[in-house]
């Protein structure tokens, strides 16, 4: 049994992702090398490295948005955007694909919001088509999200009337409406100006203690710290050191990770 920074117990044997051995290139650039990652049910996992290292595309895989060259992910003990037969691995259909993503959530660095829709129109929208849930329960959960995350006042706007960390805010609710196992966060507050981090920030710490699966990619360390039951450091695309926020932040063991710590700390 293990605890969470949240505070809440995991079996260590509960595992919600599984990457093993992922691959990507793009035309002559090798993106990933071969990464291997495992969360726990229940964790807070933040990747950390400089640009490039390969941390976006290494979610954009686990979300089955960018196709591994070689390798695999699972989430929930299923296998993303392939089936096994033997010793192989086939591409699903797109609406397999499409099926298993509303079981993982994904917030991007630019929100991504439908611009003609209000806020309370693109957070139920996602639960309507997607799950074929009635209008009227979405629009119910959809108005619960919205307290949630603070925006209840908001609900009628649209997006262009929204500060960007109001926008980043109804991204995360939007998410949350399709009730997904895992959340995946892409750089969730580089788009923001400074005093808006923080209210971001906070959203993405509730989430943490109630207990959400989360893998967040960010260049936010203090958060990182505060919120992390594991820290993975990446380069070049590889793996290069991973543990507890105390052991990677403060007591590095790789050459890498701390002449990297040493400039953003």
């Amino acid at each position: 049994m293990t605890v969470t920074k949240a505070g809440k117990d995991t079996n260590a044997a509960s595992v919600m992702v599984e990457v093993r051995s992922v691959r990507k290139s793009f035309g002559p650039l090798e993106v990933l090398k071969g990464v291997d990652l495992t969360v726990a049910a229940g964790e807070v996992t933040v990747i950390l490295g400089p640009s490039g290292s390969g941390k976006s595309t290494l979610l954009r895989i686990v979300n089955h948005l960018e196709k591994a060259d070689a390798g695999w992910v699972s989430v929930g003990g299923a296998l993303i955007g392939c089936r096994r037969s033997g010793d192989k691995l086939y591409e699903l259909p797109e609406r397999e694909v499409l099926k298993q993503r509303t079981r993982i959530g994904f917030v991007f660095q630019d929100f991504r919001l439908f611009p003609h829709l209000t806020v309370l129109e693109n957070v139920v929208e996602a639960p309507v088509w997607a799950l074929k849930r009635p209008r009227d329960a979405a629009t119910a959960s959809a108005v619960a999200l919205l307290v949630r995350v603070g925006l209840a006042d908001k609900a009628d706007a649209y997006p262009r009337q929204l500060s960007g960390g109001q926008r980043q805010r109804v991204a995360v609710a939007r998410a949350l409406a399709l009730e997904p196992g895992l959340l995946l966060f892409d750089e969730p507050t580089s788009a923001l100006d400074p005093e808006l981090v923080g209210e971001v920030l906070d959203v993405i710490k509730d989430l943490a203690r109630r207990g959400t699966t989360m893998i967040v990619v960010t260049h936010e360390i203090g958060f990182a710290r505060e919120i992390a039951d594991t820290v993975v450091f990446m380069d070049d695309g590889r793996v290069v050191e991973r543990g507890a926020p105390d052991d990677v932040l403060n007591a590095p063991r790789h050459a890498r990770t701390k002449a990297f710590l040493s400039k953003v700390l």
